[in-house]
């Protein structure tokens, strides 16, 4: 099984970069879309907002995305930045998903 590092093809240029970047984009994109998308199922399925941030789960996250990285020869201090920031950027659109669905609940309850 091939290493996602040994993916990378050597680049003449920036262009060559750009392109390559972009080419990844394109397929990254869609699954962050996905994996948001998991955050407003997991925002109707909590029962309190206290929830919303479990430490020991992004804990165990980053230890999973850590080996991974390893794994397939990247730089796991890397990997861990952008996951945490990911993590943060998915938890604050959860908890706006979690008062954005209790708000509707309620609105649908006052009618």
């Amino acid at each position: 099984m091939t290493r996602a590092i040994e993916k990378v093809k050597p680049c003449q240029d920036m262009q060559d970069v750009r392109r390559a970047i972009n080419a990844l984009d394109d397929v990254l994109v869609p699954l962050l879309v996905e994996r948001v998308g998991y955050m407003t199922q997991a925002a109707r399925i909590k029962q309190r907002a206290s929830q919303v941030r479990d430490e020991a789960r992004i804990e165990d996250i980053v230890q999973r995305v850590r080996r991974g990285a390893s794994k397939e020869g990247g730089d796991s201090d890397v990997i861990e930045q952008i996951y945490r920031s990911l993590m943060e950027a998915c938890i604050a659109f959860e908890e706006r998903e979690f008062a954005r669905l209790r708000s509707h609940a309620a609105q649908g309850e006052s009618a």
